[in-house]
């Protein structure tokens, strides 16, 4: 046996005891960190080759692992845009220079442009409405931008689509006169009634709406710009009908038949739009109207936003309205715990964490997406100060052995006194 060995070995246990003390600290520094995930040392043995008759001591080397899929206590605020994930996955950041990480630390706030970043100045990435219903680049970060929400800024969204909902009198009979489809100034109609709907700068456009029974189960829907109408008589509408279309109703079942279940047509200086009617009725009563909806909006600025479990981020208008921006997803990795832990609470994947997937909130084994909510860190402080204890102990019987160890040379060097 070397006594130096035997020193040596002593100063190992005391580095890892060191170690150990270090993660400690740096988790009771961090208990009050939103998302932090604890770190812990893991020991290993180093084993030296020994000889007949002689043993070598060798020592011990750390590994320090972060329990990061360990989840950490839901603690509910006042703030929407704080959000957590309730089960697995990660948030997708990125910093200033457009790096992407992983992140678990949501609590955000906007930013002097509007962007909502965390209290490490990372911003949240997620995917845009502004092409369509956003899908998830399972396999890359592509896609993704970060979210943006300006209240001073004004939109208006044209109508695109719209559901007329009701029931039309099936003891009606056909009028006499010229079909509302003719725009002749004899035209008879059986019912109307009038929608509002949005063009491309966001100025209201009221679309009156007539059906008119041509026989029995038949009927024609047309649909006229009230502004261009005939004043004191509505017929004849400059320009003519906008759209018209011809339904047709099972006389057993009052359910509209056939492949025509809606109207197209283009708004005055709008876009083009289609008035689904597939839940039109024709019974035995009078007309009613249930439902009429038409989505686009008025100029006007973000009141509020609201998140959803899915992630998906909506702007409520001043007028009411309700549009979504963006749909924040999530990542995964096979092994989260093996994810490397950089500055700013923040991870990115390493060879022996797994490549990174992207999908959204409760999808597969994702969790869900909870807004108002931070997730505490996973720290548990009575056992952090067990461990410190535990490790100061440890800590002072290897120094013992290094006392040993240096009080056996001295007997040696002294022998020849």
């Amino acid at each position: 046996m070397s006594l130096y060995g035997m020193m040596r070995t002593g100063v190992s246990g005391m580095n890892a005891q060191a170690n150990r003390l270090s993660a400690v600290a740096d988790n009771i520094a961090n208990s009050d960190t939103t998302g932090y995930k604890r770190s812990s040392a893991e020991f290993s043995t180093l084993v030296m080759p020994s000889t007949g008759g002689a043993y070598n001591s060798g020592g011990v080397t750390t590994t320090i692992r972060s329990s990061i899929s360990a989840q950490g206590v839901l603690q509910y605020t006042t703030s929407v845009s704080d959000l957590a994930v309730n089960g697995d996955g990660f948030f997708v950041v990125q910093d200033p220079s457009g790096t992407p990480f992983l992140t678990r630390a949501g609590a955000f706030v906007p930013d002097a442009e509007g962007k909502l970043v965390n209290a490490a100045g990372y911003q949240l990435m997620a995917y845009s409405y502004a092409n369509g219903v956003p899908a998830a680049t399972a396999n890359g970060f592509e896609g993704l931008v970060p979210v943006q929400i300006s209240d001073q800024e004004m939109t208006a969204t044209p109508s695109t689509e719209g559901t007329f909902t009701g029931n039309l009198p099936a003891n009606s009979t056909p009028p006499s006169g010229a079909l509302p489809s003719t725009n002749s100034p004899t035209a008879e109609y059986t019912s109307k009634s009038s929608l509002v709907a949005y063009d491309n700068l966001g100025n209201k456009v009221l679309l009156d709406v007539y059906f008119t029974n041509t026989g029995t189960g038949t009927w024609e829907v047309s649909v006229f710009d009230q502004s261009q109408a005939t004043a004191g008589t509505s017929f004849p509408y400059t320009g003519g009908a906008l759209g018209s279309a011809n339904l047709t109703f099972d006389t057993t079942t009052g359910k509209l038949t056939g492949a025509v279940d809606s109207v197209s047509f283009t708004v005055p200086n709008g876009a083009a739009m289609n008035l689904d009617l597939a839940k039109l009725t024709q019974l035995g009563t009078g007309y009613t109207v249930s439902e009429a909806e038409v989505n686009g909006n008025a100029p006007s600025t973000i009141e509020k936003i609201d998140i959803g479990s899915d992630g998906v981020i909506y702007a409520q208008y001043e007028d009411g309205s309700t549009k979504p921006l963006y749909k924040i997803p999530l990542a995964d990795v096979t092994s989260p715990d093996r994810l490397t832990a950089l500055p700013g609470n923040v991870y990115s994947q390493s060879a022996d964490s797994g490549a990174v997937r992207i999908g959204f909130a409760s999808e597969g084994k994702l969790g869900a997406i909870v807004s108002g909510a931070l997730e505490n860190s996973n720290v548990d402080i009575a056992e952090e100060l067990t461990n410190m204890i535990a490790a100061q102990r440890s800590y002072t019987a290897n120094s013992k052995v290094f006392q040993t160890g240096s009080d056996l040379m001295d007997v040696l060097v002294n022998l020849k006194r």
